[in-house]
């Protein structure tokens, strides 16, 4: 986006801030600029010179045009412009005159010498015609060409403006500059010069949230020519091309209010309404472009009784547009919804200087004033024109910005630096804000509609604007005060996060399921349906309740791996969500569920998920247990710890993983987190001493029927050889000759000794004998003895 610091001065008056001051300033407390470059240096030394003679200059194009430029001053100029003639006046540049980055001397062509240059509008940077010399009315020779002077262009990054619709014209940011440099802004629009009446035209508007407002004036006596050269050179030192003085005028008040307008040759509409509504199927448009768009029901158009003549915010059409046969014109200045028009012009691959604006969501207000604007600016370029009938106003209901409560303390905490009421309000009357103070301390401040649409609303914003203005480079950065405060201890998460580590180090992967399940899975893993909370607004149709277990979530990972993977180990930590019977939240409990598959799995898989358990939690014992129905007959335990059942160990049931065509094993443990937690914090850890003499070990080989669990063997030899015992240890399992069917012999090492001396080998003996005598007392036979 670029600003021309001459139209910033001409609404700013009085400026005094040099042009590169001013753009670090503007980056500072407004927008990022990205460069300043100057423009038209050489209108300071261009004068106008009047042809006197012409004579031929060789064979080819060129004439040695004699002129005369003021006060006696006489020059020769090689020129070969087709349209110059005795008696004209042109502009001359003068040797010396650094010309759009090229120096302007004397030169010598077929031996004869040129001073200086006669010019072309293209070639002083005032339009891009480059057919012929410009040629200049009331001005005398000597003199610089009128209304022309040299001026500076910032160009601001435009993603620093998008969130400011009012910054894409001058008056925009010249009220911007007003503010940052105590200046006074001068408003060039006069709402009252625009007529009353009737008006001369209709407006018919389908659908007022599409376009909110649309207002039009009808001029006639219109006659279309060029504009005036500093009409021409203002648009050009902004990068937009000029047409006709009807149309620049409509892109001069584009670039300062910013009103995109638009003009319509009133003889080329049909009928005396104008309508503003979506396109109808097989409707299309042939633009000013040149292209022919095809339209869709989601287009918004301007149409008159034959068909599309615009697309709104976007593009006019070529059927109706300024001509030097205009006489009458339909001058537009509408308002249409951002995202209508920013739809449009990504779906037609068409972005124009209008539809930039449009989609920043333009003030509504800013229509009529657009008109009233180019009534004074018509009467410059083409003082004929005449108004016919009254303004046509057609408006929806527009939103009503709601004024903000401002507390000066909470300005004061959010900068960090004391501001008073007298600078907030006159930071906020510069910017257009209006304010009253209706309590001590306390601001009630209206936002202006340029900057309601889509930008000021919290009282945060206001704290922006204030601290902006008032420079952040100028506030002293510290460091803010806050209480020492110690974090909020979470034991359940740093217990999570270890048994999450440990599971890790075993080689099993995490994995994250919904927290919802369907009816299917809770028939296979209960509790009844009835047991489980009810979602309203389910994210799937079947993901109806939350989940009670983890375990469905678990079995259709198994399920998705076990067709990719032979074996793998995965687990998940989450929480089951179990109703309260009473009113309240329902209770969130934290679980941990392990899956083991293995496709060529045996018992020893089972074996493996225990030692996995135990190390996760330190003797943990295994019980035999009933099995569920997800649970395979034999091979279900519950977890004992620290004297409760925490959790259960089982193999899932083999009919679960045939159904789905595959073979394997899973065994899986499901463990109550949140109890294990409690446990840990229960229990008080106590030193003991490492031994200072020698222990000494036997081994025991135990025979007893097969469905004796191990554990309740070897929790009998602990108790039978009493606190002399240093260390149990399992050896193995044996179910062969020569025992009898049914049974099995289990072996261990038992390591004996005192903590005060060695121990005797009649002391050892002893003790050996003692767990004999008690474990055949108990039915249990010894192999070996």
């Amino acid at each position: 986006m670029k600003f021309s610091y001459q139209w910033l001065c001409e609404l700013v008056p009085g400026l005094a801030t040099e042009p590169k001051s001013l753009q670090r300033l503007i980056t500072m407390k407004t927008a990022e600029c990205e460069g300043i470059e100057p423009f038209g240096a050489h209108f300071a030394q261009v004068v106008a010179a009047r042809v006197v003679a012409i004579e031929p200059a060789g064979k080819g194009k060129n004439k040695l045009v004699r002129i005369d430029a003021g006060g006696g001053k006489t020059a020769s100029v090689l020129c070969g412009a087709p349209n110059v003639q005795v008696g004209m006046l042109a502009p001359w540049v003068p040797p010396g005159t650094n010309l759009q980055g090229k120096m302007i001397g004397r030169a010598v062509i077929d031996g004869l010498e040129s001073e200086g240059m006669l010019a072309s509008a293209a070639e002083l940077g005032i339009n891009r015609d480059h057919s012929a010399l410009l040629e200049l009315s009331n001005v005398e020779p000597g003199q610089t060409l009128p209304e022309l002077r040299p001026d500076w262009i910032i160009e601001i990054d435009n993603k620093s403006l998008t969130h400011r619709p009012d910054l894409w014209g001058h008056f925009g940011m010249a009220r911007e500059v007003a503010a940052i440099t105590g200046g006074t802004l001068h408003d060039p629009v006069h709402t009252e010069v625009l007529p009353q009446g009737e008006a001369a035209i209709t407006i018919d508007i389908a659908d007022t949230v599409l376009c909110p407002r649309y207002s039009a004036l009808v001029f006639e006596n219109v006659r279309v020519g060029p504009s005036p050269l500093w009409l021409q050179a203002r648009l050009e030192s902004l990068g937009m091309n000029t047409i006709n003085n009807i149309v620049d005028v409509t892109n001069f008040i584009l670039a300062e209010l910013p009103q995109p307008m638009h003009a319509f040759d009133a003889g080329k509409l049909k009928g005396g309404t104008i309508f503003v509504r979506t396109a109808r199927a097989g409707e299309s448009l042939r633009a000013l472009n040149g292209e022919t768009y095809d339209l869709t029901a989601a287009d918004l158009v301007i149409a008159d009784e034959s068909g599309p003549v615009g697309l709104a915010g976007v593009i006019g059409g070529a059927d109706t547009a300024i001509s030097e046969t205009t006489t009458r014109i339909v001058l537009e200045s509408a308002n249409f919804q951002a995202a209508s028009v920013r739809l449009t012009s990504a779906r037609h691959k068409l972005r124009t200087d209008a539809s930039m604006r449009f989609e920043k969501a333009l003030d509504p207000e800013n229509t009529i004033r657009g008109l009233a604007r180019a009534i004074e600016l018509f009467k410059q370029v083409c003082p004929e024109m005449t108004v016919r009938g009254g303004v046509i106003d057609t408006r929806g209901p527009l939103p009503r910005t709601q004024p903000i409560a401002l507390p000066l303390q909470f300005v004061t905490r959010k900068l960090g630096t004391p501001v008073s009421y007298e600078q907030v309000t006159r930071i906020l009357d510069a910017l257009g804000f209006q304010s009253r103070e209706t309590s001590p301390g306390l601001l009630t401040v209206t936002v202006p509609t340029w900057r309601a649409t889509k930008d000021i609303s919290l009282k945060d914003d206001l704290v922006e604007e204030i601290g902006r203005m008032i420079g952040y480079d100028e506030i002293t950065p510290e460091a803010p005060v806050a209480a020492a405060v110690p974090p909020y201890s979470n034991p359940m998460r740093l217990y999570a996060r270890g048994v999450r580590t440990q599971l890790a180090d075993q080689g099993f992967t995490e994995v994250y399921n919904y927290s919802f399940v369907a009816q299917a899975d809770v028939k296979v893993f209960g509790p009844d349906i009835r047991e489980h909370i009810e979602i309203r607004n389910p994210i799937a149709s079947e993901l109806t309740h939350l989940r009670r277990s983890l375990l469905p979530g678990i079995y259709k990972n198994i399920i998705s791996n076990m067709r990719h993977f032979p074996e793998f180990r995965i687990f998940e930590i989450g929480h089951e969500i179990h109703p309260k019977s009473g009113a309240g939240l329902p209770d969130e409990v934290t679980h941990v569920v392990a899956a083991l598959y293995n496709s060529r799995g045996d018992e020893q898989d089972f074996f493996e998920m225990k030692r996995v358990l135990e190390c996760l939690f330190r003797n943990a014992r295994m019980a035999a247990t009933r099995a569920r129905g997800y649970e395979h007959p034999v091979r279900a335990a519950e977890v004992h710890w620290r004297g409760s059942v925490i959790g259960r160990l089982f193999e899932l049931h083999p009919s679960l993983l045939a159904d789905e065509g595959v073979e394997g094993r899973a065994i899986l443990f499901d463990v109550n987190l949140q109890l294990a937690q409690q446990l840990t914090s229960a229990v008080e850890t106590k030193y003991t001493p490492l031994r200072k003499y020698p222990t000494s070990g036997f081994d025991l080989s135990v025979v007893t029927n097969w469905e004796k669990p191990v554990a309740q063997i070897q929790d009998e030899l602990t108790r039978l050889a009493g606190p002399a015992l240093a260390a149990i240890d399992f050896i193995r399992q044996y179910d062969g000759p020569p025992l009898e069917a049914g049974q099995k012999s289990v072996s261990y090492h038992l390591e004996v000794g005192a903590l005060d001396r060695t121990m005797t080998a009649d002391e050892v003996a002893e003790i050996r004998s003692r767990i004999i005598e008690g474990m055949r007392g108990l039915g249990y036979e010894f192999r070996g003895d």
